[in-house]
């Protein structure tokens, strides 16, 4: 018996085996170009928040809510930035007119002294808002912290005081702005240190448009 079945012509192509490494390869190469470029969208995100190396170098700056300070008070609890305590101040309408006019009694009422103050605190508040004080609680005679007294009253350390800061440890006396008295042991004004407003009732501490 003749077989007349032949061979059949419309017969598949055998399949070439499945190369895996080739396939997890280009997976793996996929993935890592979209990784890329997720990390390369959020590094701008997260280099606004981030400080800048010369604003890491003068400390984290800190956040302060003002919201509740009233005139005559200085904020507690008394935050800190680089160690050292912030004094953050109101004042009332009176005290900031004072600080115009009040100045035969102080050693440096222009803010000669420009490694105390930022420049846009070379002002009769040395600060950037006239009702809003912000100092490093450092006496700049000998380191003592010095209190604070914000009426404007006779006071038994000085009965023509106006306000301001007292250091008991050796008599220091600083005005409202921080300002030191004439012929007291402290030789300059209170530190101002860099501080810009993130809102009207937020401070941040440590940054400026000069270090941010």
């Amino acid at each position: 018996m003749t077989d007349d079945s032949g061979p059949a012509d419309d017969a598949a192509e055998p399949t070439p085996p499945i190369n895996r490494e080739r396939r997890y390869f280009l997976i793996g190469l996929t993935g890592a170009a979209a990784s890329v470029g997720v990390v390369g969208a959020a590094v701008p995100f997260v280099k606004a928040w981030t400080p800048s190396a010369k604003a890491r170098a003068a400390g984290a700056p800190i956040r302060v809510d003002v919201s509740r300070l009233q005139p005559g008070e200085m904020l507690g609890p008394i935050p800190a930035w680089r160690g050292q305590p912030v004094f953050i101040v109101a004042r009332s309408p009176e005290a900031v007119e004072r600080l115009k006019t009040d100045e035969d009694d102080l050693a440096d009422p222009a803010s000669e002294n420009l490694e105390k103050q930022p420049e846009y605190a070379r002002n009769a508040w040395r600060s950037r808002r006239p009702e809003i004080g912000v100092f490093l609680g450092i006496c700049t005679h000998l380191g003592c912290s010095p209190k604070f007294h914000g009426r404007i009253q006779p006071e038994s350390f000085d009965p023509n005081w106006q306000g301001g800061f007292f250091c008991p440890c050796h008599g220091s006396r600083f005005d409202l702005a921080g300002r030191v008295a004439r012929g007291v042991p402290a030789p300059d004004n209170l530190d101002v240190p860099p501080h810009s407003y993130l809102s009207d009732t937020v401070i941040i501490v440590g940054v400026d448009e000069n270090n941010a």
